[in-house]
């Protein structure tokens, strides 16, 4: 797969079929693309896709007025939805028959949305099929904020424990909260054993990643302190116009109730005027499943998995 290495050249666009890693250098070219489509999708963000770049293998190119994700680890390349107008039905043949000559197994492309989907329901070149473990949860903004209402009487009952056992402020996260929230994510690792885990240990560099590239990214983020020390944080953005997205959620597990309250007043400070709050899919996990359950999303966002027919 050919990329272009001079990093004098970042700033330039890569036409396909040449990729080339995704560097901060790269931010305003790929957002203004990905904000002008107004994605649904958590994974199109520029600062998703370049936090997780290196333990998916991410890379980027432009093809015509399409722009083009190719994730590639051994033993596991595909592609993202092509980015841009409609039709996309030759850019995503193109796309996947590339793949496929490049003797990729099972050429393919991965968190395809609804939007794609009915752009190639007219053509018989594609096999479609829903991914459950993908599919993002997205809440209403105020129903998060305010856990009205019965069903989220458990959710307040943490909270009002918390609040009762513990002293506790909220600030907007700045430069000086960073090495904090560092050494918080360390913590989190040694309580959950992410060295274990392949998944927990791509997590920590994304983690790692949004808190050392925090300012240049320009997503919000937010702190929890207990008793004067940083024990809760989170990172977000905007999605599109109507929707925020929760890109990280870290909280000390021995702390009862911290998890709900960081769920609760990261929104209450930064997203009153965004209707929706995606908070991103559960990738099959039964617990973190139940728990984004038990908010009560307004909707799911389906996501597909798009092969060539045989």
């Amino acid at each position: 797969m050919p990329l272009a290495r001079d990093r004098e050249a970042t700033r330039v666009p890569v036409e396909f079929p040449a990729f080339k890693p995704i560097e901060l250098a790269d931010r305003d070219l790929i957002q203004d693309r990905l904000w002008a489509y107004q994605p649904e999708t958590s994974e199109l963000t520029f600062t998703n896709l370049f936090i997780w770049r290196i333990h998916y293998g991410a890379m980027w190119s432009l093809y015509r007025d399409w722009l083009l994700f190719v994730f590639d680890k051994p033993g596991a390349t595909y592609a993202l939805p092509p980015i841009g107008p409609p039709s996309r039905q030759e850019v995503t043949w193109r796309l996947l028959q590339w793949l496929k000559d490049k003797g990729k197994s099972e050429p393919r492309l991965e968190r395809a949305d609804q939007r794609l989907v009915t752009e190639l329901a007219g053509s018989g070149d594609f096999l479609v099929e829903p991914r459950r473990d993908h599919f993002d949860y997205v809440y209403r903004s105020q129903d998060l904020i305010e856990l009205a209402g019965r069903k989220y009487h458990a959710k307040r009952n943490y909270i009002n424990t918390f609040v009762k056992k513990n002293e506790f402020s909220y600030e907007a996260m700045a430069e000086n909260h960073l090495p904090a929230c560092v050494a918080l994510a360390d913590r989190w690792c040694e309580w959950h054993r992410c060295e274990e885990d392949m998944n927990l240990i791509g997590e920590r560099s994304a983690v790692l990643e949004s808190l050392a590239n925090f300012g240049a990214l320009k997503i919000k983020g937010g702190v929890i302190r207990v008793n004067g020390e940083v024990e809760a944080f989170a990172l977000g953005e905007m999605l599109n116009s109507q929707t925020a997205v929760v890109h990280i959620e870290k909280a000390n597990p021995e702390i009862r109730g911290l998890y709900s309250v960081i769920n609760q007043q990261f929104p209450e400070h930064n997203w009153r005027e965004a209707a929706f709050i995606n908070r991103e899919q559960d990738l099959g996990e039964p617990q973190l499943r139940e728990t984004k359950l038990s908010y009560f999303p307004h909707h799911m966002v389906e996501k597909f998995h798009v092969r060539l027919r045989p």
